[in-house]
């Protein structure tokens, strides 16, 4: 079954039916759908399709020459060409008669084989662009290759490409399509534990509970999960020891710099480096209080919620899980579940707040999000606002956000409005986001100050479920 990215498919159509030679650049990173996008797209296509894999040149280029005998139906007497160059030009001639989609995924492998791949892929793309029918893709997992060798201004592909995807994790309305038979709230909790890349929501099942997909996932040394963050930073990284410390670092709270290179054992401009490459792998991101471009108080945090369960809860208890105490581990897990979803809930809820703003919803047309912390004078201690938003200099909205039983009492509200005061805005939205919804009290005020929206988990799910 395949689910989302209707935009992606729509963008690649529109490419497809314009007649002409089109060149798509898509990458990501791995498991996020980019080879099942592509297989979907090309469906009903005539195409060739080839992925390159970790050898050397010759192995490439007969794997590849198979592909194209094959599409020609076996019209080829050569068992393989004599050079990439001969076989991209036979396919952008045979393009010249009809709409061929050649697809080559995996790109940086064959680039990494041929070091002349890109440069003859630029002579042959100016030589047939204007004459050929042909769409070209390039598909790739690595990232900073696909942005230095393929997309960047010194890249010999500059220029040539007619349009770039980089294929993102589900939000949480297109993961909820997976796990149709879970309750709301597990819905919640499964996007929590392994976000939205596809190929980590397959693994959990939506006919067993939160509790059991962690015991058969992350708690099972047999399970695709349980090595899943290690085996991933292996294949992108050299030294994937000091990434682990430093994820992990973060993971468990130590998320300042200076935090950090003294928990880690590095110097912080060694530390940076690091973390520069886990930010364009786009597991580790890094945040500024809201409204500030560069700030002291910059902090970092794990992006992808797989990496952020993983190294918060499971690599400490690997000696304990190897032992095949499941149980025990989970006992020491699920106490932490509803703290942790405390990131989890602000980011459904600035997703929520998204999706009001693209259907004409919000009160407040703000053009970014994000947190703020800092200190309040008036108070002389530090505060924090989950989620701000600004529209111009006098509109803003602000919210925060509970994942917990209780309800939402009074108290909640008059924070957030005393601390919206540390700025100076003359038009101002309140928006208090709840698990559990919210006392009479709170319901009350918000009726009588007209500026304020509860909004209740149910009601965030009853958006998904047109999914």
């Amino acid at each position: 079954m395949f689910i989302g990215r209707t935009k992606e498919l729509n963008a690649l159509e529109k490419l497809y039916k314009s007649d002409k030679f089109e060149f798509a650049v898509i990458y990501g990173r791995r498991r996020v759908g980019k080879t099942t996008l592509i297989n979907q797209f090309l469906s009903d296509k005539k195409s060739i399709y080839y992925m390159g894999i970790e050898s050397n040149e010759k192995q490439n280029l007969e794997n590849l020459s198979k592909s194209i005998i094959e599409f020609s139906s076996g019209i080829l007497v050569e068992n393989s060409f004599a050079s990439f160059q001969a076989a991209f030009e036979y396919v952008f001639q045979m393009a010249e008669k009809e709409r061929i989609v050649l697809t080559i995924d995996e790109y940086p492998y064959v680039a990494h084989a041929s070091k002349s791949l890109a440069s003859t892929l630029q002579f042959l793309i100016d030589k047939y662009k204007d004459k050929s029918k042909l769409m070209l893709i390039l598909c790739g997992s690595s990232m900073s290759y696909m942005e230095e060798h393929v997309l960047a201004y010194k890249a010999p592909l500059y220029g040539r490409r007619t349009a770039q995807m980089k294929i993102l994790p589900f939000d949480f309305e297109e993961s909820c399509c997976y796990s149709h038979n879970l309750s709301d709230e597990d819905k919640a909790l499964i996007y929590g534990i392994v976000g939205g890349t596809p190929q980590y929501l397959l693994q959990m099942s939506d006919k067993l509970s939160v509790e059991e997909n962690i015991k058969n996932t992350y708690l099972n040394p047999m399970s695709f999960l349980y090595e899943e963050p290690s085996n991933l930073l292996k294949q992108e990284v050299r030294e994937p020891a000091i990434y682990t410390a430093i994820i992990t670092a973060i993971a468990t709270g130590y998320t300042r710099m200076s935090e950090i290179s003294s928990k880690v054992g590095e110097d912080t401009n060694v530390c940076s480096n690091y973390i520069k490459n886990l930010m364009n792998l786009g597991i580790v991101k890094k945040e500024t209080p809201y409204g500030e471009k560069v700030s002291k108080r910059s902090i970092y945090s794990i992006e992808d919620n797989m990496f952020y369960f993983w190294y918060r809860f499971v690599l400490e208890n690997n000696s304990i899980i190897a032992q095949g105490a499941t149980d025990l581990v989970y006992k020491r897990i699920e106490p932490q579940l509803s703290d942790y979803m405390g990131r989890v809930f602000e980011e459904i809820c600035m997703q929520y707040l998204w999706k009001q703003l693209l259907t004409g919803k919000a009160p407040i047309k703000f053009v970014s999000l994000g947190r703020w912390w800092g200190t309040d004078p008036r108070q002389k201690s530090q505060a924090e606002i989950d989620i701000m938003g600004e529209q111009d200099s006098d509109s803003a909205l602000f919210a925060e956000c509970k994942w917990r039983i209780e309800k939402i009492d009074l108290d909640i509200l008059e924070t957030l409005i005393n601390r919206s005061k540390l700025f100076h805005y003359t038009k101002v939205h309140y928006y208090l986001f709840s698990k559990s919804g919210f006392t009479k009290a709170c319901i009350k005020r918000a009726e009588e100050m007209e500026n304020v929206t509860l909004v209740c988990y149910t009601d965030i799910i009853r958006e998904v479920q047109k999914c």
